[in-house]
Order: C-alpha cells, then sequence, then structure tokens
C-alpha cells in the first residue's frame, strides 16, 4: 500500500497576507514597457476601426475644405483691407478652420469610449490585467491627435493652393503646438464628458450645443473689431480665440515673436507667448477637472 503526500493547504491568514500583498504592490509606472504596449495595442485597434471606415476619416478631411472653399468664395469680392491685412478672406479663414476642425475632432473624442462603454466592450477593458487603465484615455487621445494633424495638413495644403502662402518651418512648428494644446485641453473635458453622461445620445447633444456657439462666438470667421462690445468680451475669453489668433498671425507675419501682440483684446493686448500661456492653462484646468472622475471611473 503506497501513501500518497498530501500538499497541506494554506491557511486563511496565508491568503489574505497573498491578497493585501498584491494589493499593496507597486502598479506599473506611466510610460513603463507595459503601459506603452497596452496603449499602442488600444491605438492600434482605434486606427483599425478606422480603416474599415474610411468614411469618418475622409468626411473629416472634406468638410473643412468645403467651408474654405465655399466661405472664401462668399467673401471673395470684400473690398481688400476689411480682414485686416490679409490678402483675402480665404487667407484670413485658413487659420479658423484649422482650429475649428481640430476642436471639433476633439470634442468628438469620447464617442468611441463611449459606444465601448455602451456595448460592454469598456467592462472587459476595466477586468483585464493592464498595467494602467489610463492606457484606454491615452490612446483616444492619440487617436484624436493624428486625426487633427492629418486634417491640418489638408487645410493647410488647401489654403497655399489658394494663395493664402505657407509660414516658415518653426512657424510651422508652433501651428502644431497649438493645435496640440487645444486638441489636448478638449480631448480631455470629452472624455470627462463620455464618463459623466449616461449615453452617447447625451454626448451628441452636448456636441451640437456647444459647436456652433463657440465659433461664432470665436475670430474664426469675423475679427473682434466687427462685434459688439459683449461679444468681443465673449470671444476674447474663447479658447478657440487664443489658438486662432496667434495662428492667422504667424501666417501674415514672417517676422514674428513670441512677444508678438496677435489680439487686442477689449481687457487688455495678448502676445503669441501669452496665448500660448493661456492655452497651456486651459490644459491644466481640463485634465485636473476631469482627474478625479476618470480615477473614480478607471480604478
Amino acid at each position: 500500500m503506497t501513501s500518497t503526500s498530501v500538499k497541506p493547504q494554506s491557511s486563511p491568514q496565508s491568503l489574505a497576507d497573498k491578497a493585501s500583498a498584491q494589493l499593496n504592490a507597486k502598479p506599473p509606472s506611466l510610460f513603463s514597457p507595459e503601459f506603452v504596449q497596452e496603449t499602442l495595442a488600444l491605438s492600434r485597434r482605434l486606427f483599425i476601426q478606422l480603416q474599415r471606415r474610411p468614411s469618418t476619416l475622409i468626411a473629416g478631411i472634406v468638410q473643412p475644405l468645403m467651408w474654405l472653399l465655399l466661405f472664401g468664395a462668399l467673401f471673395k469680392n470684400v473690398p481688400q483691407g476689411m480682414f485686416g491685412v490679409s490678402q483675402s478672406y480665404g487667407q484670413f479663414l485658413s487659420a479658423g478652420v484649422i482650429v475649428f476642425t481640430a476642436f471639433s475632432g476633439a470634442l468628438n473624442a469620447g464617442l468611441p469610449v463611449m459606444f465601448d462603454r455602451e456595448f460592454g466592450f469598456l467592462n472587459r477593458l476595466l477586468v483585464a490585467p493592464l498595467a494602467s487603465r489610463f492606457s484606454i484615455v491615452l490612446a483616444s487621445a492619440i487617436f484624436i491627435t493624428t486625426l487633427s494633424l492629418i486634417q491640418t495638413a489638408a487645410i493647410m495644403g488647401l489654403s497655399y493652393a489658394l494663395g493664402a502662402g505657407l509660414p516658415n518651418v518653426l512657424g510651422l512648428g508652433i501651428v502644431v503646438l497649438i493645435v496640440l494644446l487645444l486638441v489636448l485641453g478638449v480631448t480631455a473635458l470629452s472624455l470627462g464628458l463620455t464618463f459623466a453622461l449616461p449615453g452617447h445620445i447625451e454626448l451628441i447633444a452636448v456636441i451640437f450645443v456647444t459647436n456652433l456657439p463657440l465659433l461664432f462666438a470665436s475670430t474664426a470667421l469675423v475679427p473682434l473689431a466687427f462685434m459688439p462690445t459683449w461679444l468681443q468680451i465673449v470671444a476674447s475669453l474663447n479658447p478657440l480665440s487664443f489658438a486662432i489668433e496667434p495662428i492667422r498671425y504667424i501666417y501674415l507675419h514672417s517676422d514674428w515673436t513670441f512677444s508678438s501682440i496677435v489680439m487686442q483684446a477689449p481687457w487688455g493686448n495678448l502676445s503669441l507667448g501669452m496665448t500660448l500661456l493661456l492655452l497651456a492653462g486651459f490644459d491644466a484646468i481640463a485634465l485636473v477637472s476631469i482627474q478625479r472622475l476618470l480615477q473614480r471611473k478607471l480604478a
């Protein structure tokens, strides 16, 4: 008769110690190899979805180009000098179309996450052994930022073809930086709304209600001097104007510096450097405002 050895079972105390050790274990830091790998994987998933439905990208490029063509043609015969030092309304409008297109795309950043949430895929991600669940948010931000840069390149290409010209290499870098700053802050707010609102119907309603008022309450279509006093104050506090005016100035002036005055607001003059700081402050406020919400929803 052979004896079989029985493996002693773990005591409840040892199991509790193991569980406590796992809970207290230091999570992988942000931008660790695991975090980068899962962020890239989640970003790749979004780009695969875009590849399967390219109409989203096509529409996102065609629509701002139509705005540039149609509005440029509509105001083609206005007296020269009516829109500042711009040679044409198309040249004046280019900065507004670039910024508003980036803003609209970033405002839609939460929709893919919202659909994942409604269809249950987000719950699967939340129970998966991810290095950090913030990779879900970062992947969406990377996806929207890439689309915004593609749209910006298309708009600038058409503007150049229509005679609006192009900034120098350093100016192009500043334009990209401004677009990235705006996209970062608006994307953060959109993702915050994604986790705060009950469904995609409410999110789409917020997008529709927000888009046009912010467009018309900015300097995208007309300069501040064309507006009544109350609207000048509103437009001069609009983050879209902080992005539009420096891009417009860089387009029109090759000798720009960070101390160049790009907007004469009712409450004071703003330099190029100041608008960049205001956009960075807008990003900081947006990120801080959604931090606790994301921590609670992604915990």
